[in-house]
């Protein structure tokens, strides 16, 4: 690996929070990659037809929110870098909340707004990468890409092995990329786009060998004792090495990892970042035009470029919305996008290293996001108590 001393010296000098936010949050974004991946192969952004709907309303709930943060921030050229925070959604506490609706919430409603939100987290990663990066070194980001052909050319080979994959991602990729200047969480999407998708079996062979061994397993007399027998240990082995090869690596791994992301990852970035220090009256925290561009990018900006696209795509017969969701369902999806949260806060981090409009832009986040929930919520929760009054 090609490592200046000057850049290792910066990086040995980095705390923690820095850390967490270089390598915890690289594993959230492979976990976001791996989930793009598998839509984009075999889900809701898998076709046009599916793709259009959820991909347009993330453009606009992208775009409109951007618009009006600058329109807000024009004032002073030092608040403008934080156009891209009103632009991200957190997909894990506006799917969260969601579901806290449980039933009263159409399925096919939830399969839109994380669609919605894996568009938006893959242009949000587009952001960062383009946007917001250090100045590059070219040679360590042609290390790095090296490294990616190197497990791309793995997973043609047909290597299904993740510790292969996670030791040359990170050892290679990962490494090369944070001493390159682009965003170390870009590398966790990319190296997430290289891993195998395939399943060593077909389904039907799967199924006929899974029967079979069941019921040779089940044939089996067991021992006298409570161990089993050598006989059972074998079925048991085939049984598991079976079930290997009909998973895709690349499922097998998304299910393992999102707990960690959820219950671990998330809070931790969270609790490392999410510290406000109030100094002054909160209201002028909150009037700032950095909290207010994102206030009302996240609260009005997402709410209408969701909604607006949404409504002429349907309009020009573009796209039609999910089987029984109704557009003021639509609408209360969009407010729900607004939540920011963790993915704004990390965003934040990234646009601003003057202190005090972090913790201003923290202010206008957290703001934001509970204003958007709420209204989201309320529109949702009258929506089904109008649909049973009419029923």
């Amino acid at each position: 690996l090609t490592q200046s001393s000057a850049a290792s010296d910066v990086y040995k000098r980095q705390s923690i929070h820095h850390w967490i936010n270089d390598g915890l949050m690289a594993v959230f974004f492979f976990t976001i990659g791996l989930e793009i991946k598998r839509e984009i192969m075999d889900g809701e952004l898998s076709s046009m037809k599916k793709a259009s709907l959820p991909i347009a309303a993330a453009v606009g709930g992208m775009v409109v929110p951007a618009v009006l943060y600058t329109v807000v921030a024009a004032k002073n050229p030092d608040f403008m870098n934080g156009w891209g925070i009103p632009m991200a959604t957190d997909i894990a506490f506006a799917l969260g909340l969601l579901a806290m609706l449980g039933k009263k919430v159409n399925v096919n409603l939830k399969v839109f707004l994380l669609a919605l939100a894996i568009a938006d987290d893959l242009g949000a990663v587009m952001v960062i990468a383009i946007f917001y990066t250090e100045p590059i070194d070219y040679i360590e980001l042609l290390n790095g890409g090296l490294f990616l052909l190197v497990l791309l050319g793995a997973n043609w080979l047909g290597v299904r092995r993740t510790l292969f994959y996670g030791l040359v991602g990170f050892l290679g990729v990962w490494i090369e990329f944070v001493y390159s200047g682009v965003h170390a969480t870009i590398a966790g999407v990319l190296i997430a786009f290289t891993m195998p998708a395939r399943t060593k079996i077909s389904r039907k062979e799967y199924i006929d060998k899974i029967c079979q061994l069941t019921s040779e397993l089940g044939d089996e007399q067991s021992s006298q004792g409570k161990l089993l027998t050598k006989k059972q240990v074998e079925k048991l082995a085939a049984i598991e090495d079976l079930n290997y090869k009909a998973h895709t690596p690349l499922q097998q791994l998304e299910h393992a990892l999102h707990p960690v992301t959820t219950y671990f990852i998330l809070p931790i970035f969270a609790l490392s970042n999410a510290g406000i220090r109030i100094e002054g009256r909160i209201m002028d925290m909150i009037l700032h035009p950095i909290s207010l561009g994102i206030i009302i990018g996240l609260v009005l900006g997402k709410s209408l470029g969701i909604s607006l696209i949404s409504k002429l795509m349907v309009r020009m017969k573009l796209a039609s919305l999910p089987e029984n969701v109704s557009f003021r369902q639509v609408i209360g999806v969009s407010f729900m996008a607004g939540i920011g949260f963790t993915m704004s806060i990390f965003i934040a981090e990234l646009a601003f290293s003057d202190e005090e409009f972090n913790q201003i832009a923290k202010v206008g986040i957290f703001v934001a996001s509970i204003l958007s929930a709420v209204i989201g919520m309320v529109i949702l929760s009258s929506e089904k108590r109008k649909e049973k009054r009419e029923s």
